[in-house]
């Protein structure tokens, strides 16, 4: 469980999901307006089917939004589709954190991975090399962000990867 940041100007943009541009910060903070609620469950349900369309593996999911902030509750088959699942929700345009309370039920536990925020000429080689040691390592980087990646060649500057341990 914890609180995860994201750049919340980059990301993927979910069809009418809430413009990722910064509003002016009143001088006291308001109560979120009707339209504002109702933006936030809509951003929520689009997250929700996200989630589920990559075929992660949790149940009793429910995301709820909070202006940029998402918080994710439910059962996540192992660490790494947790991980993966707070990889989905962050990596979208227009949200800055990630409040996590997810439980995980594999009964054999597994080490937490690495969250790497890639910046302007990264590779996944380039990325193994820093973590591993190895340029050639980049495939376990790949595998460990699949179904989020598609190719290895298409990642951009802040979205957030999972760099997991090497056994």
């Amino acid at each position: 469980m914890g609180l995860f940041s994201f750049l919340k100007n980059a990301g993927t943009a979910l069809f009418g999901g809430k413009k990722a541009e910064t509003k002016a910060t009143p001088a006291a903070p308001a109560a979120p307006s009707a339209i504002d609620q109702l933006e936030n469950a809509q951003l929520a349900m689009r997250l929700t089917n996200h989630v589920t369309s990559l075929g992660l593996q949790v149940t009793n999911l429910n995301i709820t939004v909070d202006d940029d902030k998402a918080t994710i509750t439910g059962e996540a088959a192992s660490q790494s589709e947790k991980e993966k699942v707070i990889l989905a929700v962050g990596n979208v345009a227009g949200i800055a954190s990630v409040d996590d309370w997810m439980t995980v039920t594999a009964a054999e536990p597994e080490p937490e991975a690495v969250f790497y925020t890639v910046v302007k000429g990264d590779t996944l080689s380039k990325i193994a090399k820093e973590h591993y040691g190895n340029a050639m390592k980049y495939p376990t980087i790949f595998e460990a962000n699949k179904p989020m990646l598609t190719h290895p060649d298409k990642i951009y500057p802040g979205q957030v990867l999972r760099i997991p341990p090497i056994a």
